[in-house]
């Protein structure tokens, strides 16, 4: 079981970052609740998915998995910056808004595809496993979005260029291999 909470923390580490970027805006109660939802979800559920495709898939999909998520969160980060050059009422990805919620909630829990495998090999119940995977993850993510209000708070309109330049320095580290 301890193994499986290391396991737990070390792949929600990229969700508790983002959250802090997505925090930086503000966050209220439905902000927490969505994120909080969506990467717990996706965490929860990537393993599993992981077990169903096949060790051979998911070995494919998990090495090219790092810069397909990189690539994807820096154009996000760079999406909400830009969207900051057209005007205050824009939004930038910290808004948590639908369809980037989703796409930044599997973006993230890609590694999971590969810990679904090692569940399998160490003979960890899958319920277990998920269940444990997506609750370190809301906590993780709560305490994210907690921290980047703060962050927010002190940033002030300057808020949501920070979450895009923070994004975008997620995606580089998770690149550059930090964050795997």
């Amino acid at each position: 079981m301890l193994a499986l909470l290391l396991v737990a923390i070390s792949v929600g580490v990229s969700n508790f970052v983002a959250a802090i970027a997505i925090g930086v805006s503000g966050v209220d109660a439905r902000i927490r609740l969505r994120v909080g939802l969506v990467f717990g979800a996706f965490e929860a559920g990537m393993p599993v998915i992981g077990l169903a495709l096949g060790d051979q898939v998911a070995g494919a999909i998990g090495s090219a998995g790092r810069w397909l998520a990189a690539a994807m969160l820096i154009g996000v980060g760079i999406y909400g910056l830009v969207g900051q050059v057209g005007g205050p009422h824009t939004k930038g990805f910290s808004s948590a808004d639908g369809w980037r919620l989703l796409l930044g909630g599997l973006v993230l829990s890609i590694d999971n595809l590969i810990v679904g495998f090692a569940l399998g090999s160490t003979h960890t119940s899958i319920l277990t496993g998920a269940l444990v995977l997506g609750a370190v993850s809301v906590g993780l993510s709560l305490i994210g979005l907690e921290l980047g209000a703060r962050i927010g708070a002190r940033a002030g309109e300057r808020g949501e260029r920070l979450a895009g330049l923070m994004l975008i320095s997620i995606g580089v580290a998770m690149a550059a291999g930090a964050l795997t």
